[in-house]
């Protein structure tokens, strides 16, 4: 499967939609559209994975590099509408208790 990723810009926020799953085929596609929009500092990214399916280790990589560069620049990352199933991934991790996140 491929992941559909939909971006929507202002001054201080970016939207970021996705849909699809992310997997070690899918990540670094992910990866390369989502580090450069952390660069510039003092942004908030907000990801919304409703209609994300599935969700692996390399995709929870890209977010955590993504949470990382953006607390070093003042920014901030937004993870929303996330399925029961992911928000239980992101807990079972301990990424739930340091990344903002809503299942919605």
């Amino acid at each position: 499967m491929d992941l559909k990723i939909e971006k929507q810009k202002n001054d201080r926020e970016i939207e970021v939609k996705l849909a699809g799953e992310i997997d070690a085929f899918t990540a670094p596609k992910l990866r390369e559209e989502l580090l450069p929009l952390a660069e510039g500092g003092n942004k908030t990214i907000i990801v919304n994975l409703q209609d994300v399916s599935y969700l692996d280790s390399t995709g929870l990589g890209v977010f955590v590099g993504l949470f990382k560069q953006l607390k070093n620049t003042g920014g901030e990352l937004q993870l929303i509408e996330l399925s029961d199933r992911l928000k239980r991934l992101f807990e079972i991790t301990g990424l739930s208790h340091v990344m903002n996140i809503s299942a919605n």
